[in-house]
């Protein structure tokens, strides 16, 4: 991997090619809820898009806390990425449709236009990252920097 001084760069690097994504939420209750979701890689903003059902647990504990972490593993090359940031729940027609694949239709029956598709944007606040020759987890540092939050 080249260096890099921009963090989403170096970000966008570490998770390419890993096209599963776990998302923890965090439940009313305080209890916490993962799902595995299909990863759509970072925005040069730091943004990550999802595709969830309005009517699932990820949802509903988003609408109660936004705060979220999204965490990528290739335990084949040993990268391990973890990411805390902000959630936000989104109708965007035009953005599912950029997003969408064939394979959505069995979580989404009604397709690109089901009415129970909603769209999480997550703006990554921190992040860290495996280092195998230090095993340890790194802070990308400056990260927070170049954001934009909302």
């Amino acid at each position: 991997m080249v260096p890099t001084d921009d963090p989403v760069v170096k970000l966008s690097g570490l998770i390419q090619g890993i096209d599963l994504v776990i998302l923890t939420t965090v439940r009313p209750d305080g209890s916490l809820h993962s799902s595995p979701m299909v990863s759509h890689g970072v925005e040069a903003n730091g943004v990550f898009w999802l595709l969830a059902s309005d009517h699932s647990d990820k949802v509903e504990a988003v609408r109660t806390t936004q705060h979220v972490n999204l965490a990528f593993c290739d335990p084949a090359k040993q990268r391990y990425v973890s990411i805390s940031g902000f959630c936000e729940l989104i109708r965007d027609r035009n953005r599912a449709h950029a997003m969408w694949k064939t394979d959505y239709s069995s979580w989404f029956p009604g397709g690109v236009d089901d009415p129970n598709l909603i769209l999480l944007r997550i703006v990554a606040q921190q992040a860290e990252y495996w280092d195998a020759a230090q095993a340890r987890m790194i802070p990308l540092n400056g990260f927070l920097s170049s954001l934009e939050y909302h």
